[in-house]
């Protein structure tokens, strides 16, 4: 019996006979899958029968009959179904095989010559910029005012503009979390507003903060300093707003913007606007069975392993932990996975965890920073003692560790395995 495997959990062969259940069992197979209608052949055996086989020997059986050359959208949505209903490894037989095999591929089924196959699967892709959920942006961005330093190409174009800047409007926005780094979308702000300042510009300025969230920041603990700054520049705060279209040429926004007579939705000119665009999971991510609710890498939050899939851990922006996703995070989850996964090639259970840790240092002004460090349930996790650092209040130093410090520690020590102050916190460990 020839046995072609196409993934991790589904292969194909030609007809089984009854005398071939038995045995499959043995190779690892849990059920059996038939693709091929009753009849065909003279001295084909039944569904009916291999069934009753698959039955015997303890396997899940599943009949998809299809017809050679003239396979319909019904027989891919029911080989679908029926995968997914069936204990895995499956396999599904036809006379051939090949008609098993095009069903697989027509249902989405990753094959063997597109995948690698693993013992411990690690998913890391990131996130996705999806410019174009608003209408409008992707044609606007990079003229007309519009700018975001979500695209590292229009960071000259974002300097030119707040340095050419004579007065006027200003936006900036925020899109719904989860965003990578979520402070970028304030810092771009305190530091236009803090050079706007010193070039005698910023009382001709209306600067307007448009966020779809509630607050001004999820950590409560971080928001007086931040307001400190809100005021200082005059900024006008306008939460529950929600960027949803561009009219670039007009230089206007259109904002969703809930009331308490529901959505409506309101226009601002501006002469010049940060947009940060919405941000989902790749679309591989989101069509696949890791997804959870939210479309991201579905996790447990503390060991990081897949709730359904043993074998599968995720970090980084990708993964469905309610943390902010930053690269302090994905620093901090890297080594929980790795010992994670060791445990798991070991046939054990994962033996540590991430407590939700991230850092999104927010420059208020040019040469200082409010470094927020926190975790699950907004935690304040800070680095150092409050005597060196106070997270809380505008640093000075602050700045100078984000600026001095960290760029070699990623670029020399985090990339390249050599960090120091990582180190997994154990199940069962004291903190």
């Amino acid at each position: 019996m020839a046995i072609k495997q196409l993934s991790r959990t589904l292969s194909v062969a030609p007809q089984l006979m009854p005398a071939d259940v038995a045995g499959l069992g043995a190779m690892g197979f849990r059920a059996i899958l038939c693709n091929r209608p009753d009849g065909e052949a003279p001295d084909q055996p039944s569904a009916a029968e291999i069934g009753a086989a698959a039955r015997a020997a303890g396997l899940g059986f599943a009949y998809v009959p299809a017809v050679a050359g003239a396979l319909t959208d019904a027989d891919v949505a029911a080989m679908r179904a029926a995968l997914d209903s069936l204990p895995g490894p499956v396999l599904a037989y036809c006379r051939s095989g090949a008609r098993a095999e095009k069903l697989a591929e027509m249902a989405g089924i990753l094959l063997a010559k597109h995948a690698a196959h693993y013992d411990v699967l690690v998913v890391c892709p990131g996130i996705v910029l999806d410019w174009d959920a608003i209408p409008g942006l992707s044609d606007a961005l990079g003229h007309d005012g519009l700018t975001s330093n979500y695209r590292y190409d229009l960071a000259p174009y974002t300097n030119r503009l707040v340095k050419h800047f004579k007065g006027g409007r200003a936006l900036f926005t925020q899109p719904p979390m989860p965003i990578k780094c979520a402070g970028a979308p304030q810092k771009a702000m305190y530091l236009s507003c803090h050079r706007w300042e010193k070039s005698g510009v910023l009382a001709q300025s209306d600067v307007q903060f448009h966020t779809a969230g509630a607050v001004l920041f999820g950590v409560p603990a971080y928001v007086p300093a931040l307001m400190d700054y809100v005021d200082r520049y005059g900024i006008k705060l306008n939460f529950g707003s929600k960027l949803v279209e561009i009219d670039g040429a007009a230089k206007t926004a259109i904002f969703e913007q809930a009331d308490g007579q529901g959505v409506k939705r309101v226009a601002a000119r501006f002469d010049m606007i940060h947009v940060v665009p919405p941000q989902i999971a790749p679309d591989f991510v989101r069509t696949s069975p890791l997804a959870s609710a939210s479309g991201f890498v579905e996790v447990d939050e503390a060991t990081l392993r897949h709730p359904r899939y043993p074998d599968i851990f995720a970090l980084g922006d990708a993964c469905s932990t309610s943390n902010a996703k930053t690269m302090a995070a994905a620093r901090k989850q890297a080594p929980v996975v790795a010992v994670n996964a060791l445990a798991a090639l070991d046939g054990q259970a994962p033996v540590a965890t991430y407590d939700g840790y991230g850092s999104c240092p927010l420059t208020v002004e040019a040469g200082k920073i409010v470094l927020a460090e926190f975790g699950y349930g907004g935690k304040l996790m800070p680095s150092f003692p409050n005597w060196l650092i106070d997270g809380t209040r505008p640093s000075r130093l602050s700045w100078l560790l984000k600026d001095t410090i960290l760029p070699p520690v990623y670029w020399h020590g985090m990339l390249k395995g050599r960090e120091w102050m990582v180190k997994p916190q154990m199940i069962g460990a004291r903190p």
